[in-house]
Protein backbone atom coordinates (compact mmCIF):
# COMPACT_ATOMS: atom_id res chain seq x y z
CA UNK A 1 0.00 0.00 0.00
CA UNK A 2 1.13 3.38 -0.79
CA UNK A 3 2.34 5.72 1.84
CA UNK A 4 0.40 9.30 2.03
CA UNK A 5 1.93 12.22 1.15
CA UNK A 6 1.82 15.41 3.57
CA UNK A 7 1.68 18.75 1.97
CA UNK A 8 1.67 21.65 3.93
CA UNK A 9 -0.53 24.85 2.53
CA UNK A 10 -3.15 22.62 0.01
CA UNK A 11 -5.96 25.65 -0.28
CA UNK A 12 -4.48 27.55 -2.36
CA UNK A 13 -1.99 27.93 -5.78
CA UNK A 14 0.78 25.56 -5.95
CA UNK A 15 -0.08 23.68 -2.96
CA UNK A 16 -3.04 22.80 -4.33
CA UNK A 17 -1.96 22.11 -7.63
CA UNK A 18 0.49 19.68 -6.10
CA UNK A 19 -1.92 17.92 -3.96
CA UNK A 20 -4.77 17.45 -6.97
CA UNK A 21 -1.44 15.86 -9.78
CA UNK A 22 -0.33 13.61 -6.53
CA UNK A 23 -3.82 12.58 -6.08
CA UNK A 24 -4.24 11.92 -9.32
CA UNK A 25 -0.92 9.59 -9.75
CA UNK A 26 -2.45 7.52 -7.15
CA UNK A 27 -0.84 8.45 -3.72
CA UNK A 28 -3.09 9.09 -0.69
CA UNK A 29 -2.80 12.93 0.19
CA UNK A 30 -2.56 14.81 3.72
CA UNK A 31 -3.21 18.67 3.21
CA UNK A 32 -3.01 21.31 5.76
CA UNK A 33 -4.73 24.71 5.41
CA UNK A 34 -5.60 27.48 7.28
CA UNK A 35 -8.65 28.68 5.82
CA UNK A 36 -11.40 27.18 3.46
CA UNK A 37 -11.58 27.82 -0.23
CA UNK A 38 -14.02 25.92 -2.37
CA UNK A 39 -11.59 24.10 -4.37
CA UNK A 40 -10.35 21.89 -1.16
CA UNK A 41 -14.00 20.49 -1.23
CA UNK A 42 -12.81 19.16 -5.05
CA UNK A 43 -9.35 17.39 -2.92
CA UNK A 44 -11.87 15.66 -0.51
CA UNK A 45 -14.01 14.48 -2.92
CA UNK A 46 -11.15 12.65 -4.71
CA UNK A 47 -9.58 11.11 -1.50
CA UNK A 48 -7.81 13.42 0.32
CA UNK A 49 -7.24 13.98 4.40
CA UNK A 50 -7.65 17.71 4.53
CA UNK A 51 -6.31 19.27 8.35
CA UNK A 52 -7.59 22.81 9.08
CA UNK A 53 -5.12 24.36 11.18
CA UNK A 54 -2.89 27.31 12.10
CA UNK A 55 0.84 26.21 11.67
CA UNK A 56 1.65 29.43 13.90
CA UNK A 57 -0.23 28.32 16.96
CA UNK A 58 2.07 26.49 18.84
CA UNK A 59 -0.21 23.80 20.56
CA UNK A 60 -2.38 23.45 17.13
CA UNK A 61 1.28 22.35 15.71
CA UNK A 62 1.51 19.87 18.25
CA UNK A 63 -1.79 18.71 18.30
CA UNK A 64 -1.32 18.16 14.75
CA UNK A 65 2.04 16.21 15.00
CA UNK A 66 0.16 13.62 17.39
CA UNK A 67 -2.80 12.93 15.45
CA UNK A 68 -0.95 12.55 12.36
CA UNK A 69 1.41 9.87 14.83
CA UNK A 70 -1.57 8.23 15.62
CA UNK A 71 -3.10 8.32 12.34
CA UNK A 72 -0.44 7.34 9.95
CA UNK A 73 1.56 3.83 10.42
CA UNK A 74 3.83 5.88 7.60
CA UNK A 75 4.22 8.61 5.79
CA UNK A 76 6.03 8.47 2.03
CA UNK A 77 7.17 12.43 1.74
CA UNK A 78 6.59 15.72 3.32
CA UNK A 79 6.17 18.59 0.77
CA UNK A 80 6.88 22.08 3.42
CA UNK A 81 4.69 24.01 0.68
CA UNK A 82 2.66 26.68 3.87
CA UNK A 83 3.54 30.33 3.19
CA UNK A 84 3.41 33.77 3.54
CA UNK A 85 4.35 36.94 2.10
CA UNK A 86 4.42 39.95 4.73
CA UNK A 87 6.54 43.15 4.11
CA UNK A 88 8.01 45.30 6.31
CA UNK A 89 5.56 47.91 5.28
CA UNK A 90 2.44 45.47 5.93
CA UNK A 91 1.59 47.68 8.78
CA UNK A 92 2.48 45.03 11.27
CA UNK A 93 5.52 45.84 14.10
CA UNK A 94 8.43 44.38 12.60
CA UNK A 95 9.52 42.30 14.93
CA UNK A 96 5.88 40.54 14.97
CA UNK A 97 6.49 40.38 10.50
CA UNK A 98 10.73 38.93 11.43
CA UNK A 99 8.93 36.27 13.96
CA UNK A 100 6.24 35.27 11.39
CA UNK A 101 7.99 34.65 8.71
CA UNK A 102 10.65 32.81 10.40
CA UNK A 103 7.85 30.62 11.93
CA UNK A 104 5.78 29.91 9.08
CA UNK A 105 9.41 28.98 6.73
CA UNK A 106 11.46 27.55 9.17
CA UNK A 107 10.72 26.86 12.81
CA UNK A 108 7.59 24.97 11.04
CA UNK A 109 9.48 22.53 8.95
CA UNK A 110 12.27 22.22 11.54
CA UNK A 111 9.15 20.65 14.29
CA UNK A 112 7.52 18.54 11.36
CA UNK A 113 10.78 16.83 9.84
CA UNK A 114 12.36 16.47 13.43
CA UNK A 115 9.21 15.17 15.20
CA UNK A 116 7.88 12.94 11.91
CA UNK A 117 11.34 11.55 10.68
CA UNK A 118 10.98 8.65 12.41
CA UNK A 119 7.57 7.65 9.62
CA UNK A 120 9.56 8.85 6.85
CA UNK A 121 12.27 5.60 8.05
CA UNK A 122 12.31 3.33 5.07
CA UNK A 123 14.58 0.36 4.32
CA UNK A 124 15.51 1.65 1.35
CA UNK A 125 18.19 3.77 0.31
CA UNK A 126 16.70 7.23 -0.59
CA UNK A 127 13.15 5.60 -0.11
CA UNK A 128 11.37 8.86 1.53
CA UNK A 129 11.28 12.47 0.95
CA UNK A 130 11.39 15.80 2.51
CA UNK A 131 10.97 18.22 0.09
CA UNK A 132 11.34 22.44 1.06
CA UNK A 133 9.60 25.12 -0.76
CA UNK A 134 12.15 28.07 -0.88
CA UNK A 135 12.45 30.68 -3.13
CA UNK A 136 15.06 32.42 -5.38
CA UNK A 137 15.20 35.49 -2.48
CA UNK A 138 16.55 33.29 -0.71
CA UNK A 139 20.01 34.09 -2.26
CA UNK A 140 19.24 37.22 -4.15
CA UNK A 141 17.64 39.03 -0.61
CA UNK A 142 14.64 41.64 -1.02
CA UNK A 143 14.42 45.20 -0.56
CA UNK A 144 10.92 45.03 0.02
CA UNK A 145 10.55 41.69 2.09
CA UNK A 146 13.53 41.60 4.13
CA UNK A 147 12.01 38.90 6.71
CA UNK A 148 10.67 36.94 4.43
CA UNK A 149 13.92 36.41 2.36
CA UNK A 150 15.95 35.42 5.51
CA UNK A 151 13.53 32.95 6.70
CA UNK A 152 13.46 31.40 2.98
CA UNK A 153 17.09 31.33 3.17
CA UNK A 154 16.69 29.68 6.80
CA UNK A 155 15.05 26.95 5.05
CA UNK A 156 17.24 26.89 2.19
CA UNK A 157 20.07 25.82 5.20
CA UNK A 158 17.57 23.47 6.88
CA UNK A 159 17.63 21.57 3.78
CA UNK A 160 21.64 21.46 3.50
CA UNK A 161 21.14 20.02 7.93
CA UNK A 162 18.30 17.57 7.14
CA UNK A 163 19.75 15.97 4.13
CA UNK A 164 22.94 15.36 6.50
CA UNK A 165 21.05 13.95 9.14
CA UNK A 166 18.63 12.03 7.43
CA UNK A 167 20.44 10.03 4.62
CA UNK A 168 20.88 7.61 3.68
CA UNK A 169 17.39 6.45 3.75
CA UNK A 170 15.30 9.91 3.40
CA UNK A 171 15.97 12.71 0.71
CA UNK A 172 15.98 16.28 1.44
CA UNK A 173 15.81 18.62 -1.19
CA UNK A 174 14.92 22.30 -1.70
CA UNK A 175 12.65 23.88 -4.91
CA UNK A 176 12.96 27.41 -5.16
CA UNK A 177 10.38 28.92 -7.44
CA UNK A 178 9.93 32.60 -8.58
CA UNK A 179 7.10 34.05 -10.59
CA UNK A 180 5.17 30.79 -11.13
CA UNK A 181 1.86 31.93 -10.78
CA UNK A 182 -0.19 35.75 -11.45
CA UNK A 183 -2.78 36.63 -8.78
CA UNK A 184 -6.07 37.90 -10.63
CA UNK A 185 -5.49 41.12 -9.06
CA UNK A 186 -2.35 41.48 -10.29
CA UNK A 187 -2.78 44.30 -13.43
CA UNK A 188 -1.08 44.44 -16.66
CA UNK A 189 1.47 46.82 -15.58
CA UNK A 190 2.90 44.68 -12.52
CA UNK A 191 2.89 41.70 -14.78
CA UNK A 192 4.74 43.13 -18.13
CA UNK A 193 8.05 44.20 -15.15
CA UNK A 194 7.74 40.82 -13.26
CA UNK A 195 8.25 39.49 -16.60
CA UNK A 196 10.94 41.73 -17.78
CA UNK A 197 13.00 40.32 -14.50
CA UNK A 198 13.78 37.22 -16.23
CA UNK A 199 15.39 35.29 -19.27
CA UNK A 200 12.39 33.55 -19.93
CA UNK A 201 10.13 36.04 -19.85
CA UNK A 202 6.95 33.76 -18.75
CA UNK A 203 5.39 32.61 -15.91
CA UNK A 204 6.21 29.44 -14.71
CA UNK A 205 3.23 27.87 -14.53
CA UNK A 206 1.85 25.59 -11.54
CA UNK A 207 2.49 22.43 -13.34
CA UNK A 208 6.66 23.05 -13.61
CA UNK A 209 6.13 23.07 -9.92
CA UNK A 210 4.39 19.88 -9.74
CA UNK A 211 7.17 18.34 -12.08
CA UNK A 212 9.52 19.40 -10.30
CA UNK A 213 8.01 18.09 -6.70
CA UNK A 214 7.78 14.57 -9.34
CA UNK A 215 11.07 14.57 -10.40
CA UNK A 216 12.23 14.35 -6.56
CA UNK A 217 10.36 11.63 -5.21
CA UNK A 218 11.40 9.48 -8.04
CA UNK A 219 15.30 10.70 -8.14
CA UNK A 220 17.56 8.09 -6.12
CA UNK A 221 20.63 10.20 -6.06
CA UNK A 222 20.10 13.68 -5.33
CA UNK A 223 19.95 14.96 -1.15
CA UNK A 224 20.79 18.49 -0.11
CA UNK A 225 19.88 20.34 -3.41
CA UNK A 226 17.76 22.59 -4.74
CA UNK A 227 15.91 22.76 -7.69
CA UNK A 228 15.68 26.66 -9.33
CA UNK A 229 12.60 27.04 -11.19
CA UNK A 230 13.17 30.86 -11.74
CA UNK A 231 13.35 31.51 -15.54
CA UNK A 232 16.92 32.81 -15.60
CA UNK A 233 16.04 35.91 -12.83
CA UNK A 234 19.91 35.61 -11.23
CA UNK A 235 21.12 36.34 -14.34
CA UNK A 236 19.43 39.10 -15.52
Amino acid sequence: MMKPILITGVGRRLGLATAKALLADGWPVIGTYRSHYPELDELRSHGAILYRIDLLEPQALTTFIDWLRQECKGLRAIVHNASDWLAEDAGVPVADVFQQMMAIHAGVPYQLNLALADLLDSDEIGGADIIHVTDYVAQKGSAKHIAYAASKAALENLTLSFAAKLAPTIKVNSIAPAMMLFNEWDDAAYREKSLAKALLPKVGGDMEFVSAVRYLLHSRYMTGSCLNLDGGRPLK
